[in-house]
């Protein structure tokens, strides 16, 4: 007998009478003495199984236990108390693998866990219909990345994760042992992407990143998913443009192909007003002055300024522009106009940063005087600084977190619950 002839999706009415063949996990199970009703689950959805007391699958119903998976052949029948309208009668259940009981987390969500319990027990947790939906919507965002950027001819690259020195002057830094040298774990492909954009113009990366990140927040991993972009002939004007069309076709798509998994989520997505709303970092800081927030030239913009902001400009997305330079990586240009500015940008949902980037210094003395101004070695970096001696173009980027991304595409509170395996500072498991 095949595995599998249909997904549970996949049955309608109008299969009446077919013989099908699905597979899954026991998602629950019903018993009206003459009858069992088994809720069956694959990556599909979940559809309902029936099986009569004269059924030769009958016996095998007393044994099966929740998240057990089975195989079972049967014939569609249309019913419309059933999920879709539509059930299966069984004909032949096969057990392929039991699963212990009682679960140590209820998948069928009954009985509600906290994010402890479920990042302790993931693999139960992720088959819950909730983390399905976050996965399923996480895939097409990715997905949705990578197709705009091809489109406007960039190229995927894959950049080294282990490094020699840090993108940003070492902190935060995961060291590893690499032939007897230290090295480290890449905090970042901003080094690389930079010289590959000063080879083939436009490119992209998805990959993980790292930093040893102490903070214990909603907002923050030990490792996560960056997706950058690099391209060369450009400035951070052009950038945002890419930013937006990127986020704008994200959210479009997953509008149009995902309504049964923000159902399943209870989440609206959020509305974009094109073009995005940008607001330079001193306007910001004369809005929150404005507010009565005790802040100064300098000073970062971080969470509960944001909460006010967004509050004040009434936007879900908006971006703030224009740092002070010095708040900023050697690698971000000054602007000509007023070196005391950078020309960068952050994009923030609500109160959350998403997206950060910036126009880059294309010449070798500018990126030696800055790193000097911050405390830094030039000759650290001369790995990198080397290459601005043969011809840099002028070139821009931003980073994004797909973590961070995902919280507001799936209304999800902590990017914890985004990240299929998570690592924090307390967690190196599963």
């Amino acid at each position: 007998m095949m595995l599998r002839t249909h997904f549970v999706v996949q049955l309608s009415p109008e299969l009446e009478g077919k013989e099908v063949t699905l597979a899954g996990w026991v998602h629950n199970l019903r018993d009206l003495g003459g009858k069992k009703f088994i809720l069956l689950r694959d990556k599909s959805g979940i559809g309902q199984i029936v099986v009569d007391k004269n059924s030769p699958s009958f016996e095998i119903t007393k044994s099966l236990s929740l998240e057990s998976v089975i195989q079972v052949k049967g014939r569609v029948r249309a019913d419309k108390r059933a999920p879709r309208g539509v059930e299966v009668a069984s004909e032949e259940i096969k057990v392929l693998s039991y699963a212990k009981a009682p679960l140590p987390l209820d998948v069928a969500d009954k009985v509600k866990a906290d994010i402890e319990v479920r990042l302790k027990e993931r693999l139960l947790d992720l088959r819950r219909q909730e983390m399905q939906a976050v996965i399923k919507i996480q895939s097409s965002a990715v997905k949705v990345f990578r197709e705009t950027l091809y489109k406007n001819d960039f190229l995927e690259v894959f950049t080294p994760k282990i490094i020699a020195t840090g993108t940003e002057g070492g902190a935060q830094l995961f060291p590893v042992l690499y032939f007897g040298k230290e090295a480290f774990l890449a905090q970042s492909p901003q080094l690389y992407k930079e010289l590959l954009a000063g080879a083939v113009e436009r490119v992209f990366e998805v990959a993980p990143a790292w930093r040893a990140e102490e903070s214990d927040t909603p907002y923050h991993l030990a490792e996560f998913v960056s997706m950058d972009v690099e391209m060369a002939f450009a400035d951070y004007n052009d950038v945002m443009k890419i930013v937006e069309e990127i986020v704008v076709n994200v959210l479009d798509y997953v509008a149009k192909n995902h309504q049964v998994e923000l159902e399943i989520l209870n989440h609206r997505l959020p509305s974009v007003i094109r073009p995005i709303k940008r607001v330079t970092y001193s306007e910001a800081i004369e809005i929150l002055k404005s507010q009565g927030i005790q802040i100064k030239f300098g000073d970062d913009i971080g969470t509960p300024e944001s909460r006010v902001l967004n509050k004040v400009l009434e936007q879900d997305l908006y971006f703030i522009t224009d740092w002070p330079a010095a708040a900023r990586p050697f690698y971000t240009k000054r602007r000509e106009d007023n070196p005391e500015l950078s020309e960068s940008f952050d994009l923030v949902y609500r109160w959350l940063e998403l997206v950060s980037g910036s126009s880059r210094n294309n010449t070798r003395d500018v990126l030696e005087r800055e790193l000097s101004s911050r405390g830094l070695n030039p000759k650290s970096f001369e790995f990198f600084l080397k290459w601005f001696d043969y011809g840099m173009p002028p070139h821009a980027g931003f980073g994004m977190g797909l973590q961070r991304f995902m919280l507001m595409l799936t209304g999800q509170q902590s990017v914890k619950e985004v990240s299929l395996f998570p690592r924090d500072k307390k967690r190196l498991v599963p």
